[in-house]
């Protein structure tokens, strides 16, 4: 009896062990891309910049020209009105996380970021456009 309690007891502490794990990572995850987004939105761009992984920046090479990638690219992500998170995915090494961001003439867009955890934390390894919901292909 005592060993089905015990089992019982371990797989309880162990899914609530797993349970904070993946809290604590959704909370980084959310934090990085989060922090990003009010770097854009004050225009420090340098600060921004350091949210990208190490390879990101390489390609870059400057917040300068991150800076043109996004305000040409991403204006969305630039200056949002509305931020939301949705689901996350783990595969092959990254996190996937899908963010909903809605700009400032109510357009809705759904972005899906590439997360990777580094010694600095979680940095974006990239950002692709998804098919927004409703629309038409």
């Amino acid at each position: 009896m005592w060993k089905i309690v015990s089992r019982m007891l371990g797989g309880i502490i162990l899914a609530s062990i797993l349970s904070f794990g993946v809290a604590a990572q959704q909370a980084e995850i959310e934090g990085t891309i989060g922090a990003q987004i009010e770097a854009f939105k004050a225009d420090d761009f340098e600060q921004a910049f350091t949210y990208a992984t190490p390879t990101l920046q390489r390609l870059f090479q400057s917040p300068q020209n991150f800076q043109r990638m996004v305000t040409t690219q991403y204006p969305m992500v630039w200056r949002p009105a509305e931020v939301r998170y949705l689901e996350r995915r783990a595969y092959e090494g990254s996190v996937f996380q899908k963010v909903q961001i809605t700009d400032a003439k109510g357009v809705m867009f759904l972005l899906l970021y590439q997360m990777q955890e580094t010694d600095a934390g979680w940095r974006i390894a990239g950002v692709q456009f998804l098919e927004a919901p409703g629309a038409s292909v």
